[in-house]
């Protein structure tokens, strides 16, 4: 697990809003979007489909080319391994929330569990399942978990490099 930047969830630490930092024209900086998921049925495609919503409002998508393209395809695919972990091993997920910043994404999945999720060691590629956080893991820039300070559950957070220009 993550412990190199271990800021609350919605604390995007130091860095966040800095100065010099300029936007995509449609990517407001610090914007939130929420998706309750707490007793929904299908909440991994309803976390993705609401993810690539939010990636064409901030102009990630479509993508002009390779590498933005490969930028929108993680965030999906990370979208898709919170959300399935909090399904299987969580109670299920309560709420999905994306952040854009003018370098990053941050997305956060909040959940009543009591679990924390880690990559499995050793990986081993071969064999079925176990692969989310070590997904995770691979393409995010940083991820961790922290717990509900009022009561049951935890947030899983991670942050993925936005599309370069």
């Amino acid at each position: 697990m993550s412990t190199t930047r271990p800021y609350p969830p919605g604390d995007l630490g130091p860095e966040a809003g800095g100065a010099g930092a300029s936007a995509p024209a449609a990517a407001p900086v610090g914007q939130v979007r929420r998706l309750r998921l707490a007793g929904t049925r299908g909440a991994v495609a309803r976390g993705r489909d609401f993810a690539r919503q939010a990636l064409h409002d901030w102009g990630w998508l479509p993508a002009a080319n390779a590498d933005q393209r490969a930028a929108a395809e993680d965030v999906l695919l990370v979208v898709s391994e919170l959300v399935t972990n909090a399904c299987l091993h969580a109670e299920g997920p309560e709420e999905l929330r994306l952040r854009c910043t003018p370098k990053m994404l941050r997305l956060e999945v909040s959940d009543l569990g009591a679990g924390s999720p880690e990559p499995r060691s050793p990986h081993r590629p071969g064999r079925p399942g176990g692969h989310g956080m070590f997904i995770v893991q691979r393409l995010c820039l940083d991820w961790g978990v922290v717990r509900n300070p009022t009561g049951a559950g935890k947030t899983v957070w991670a942050e993925l490099a936005g599309p370069a220009a």
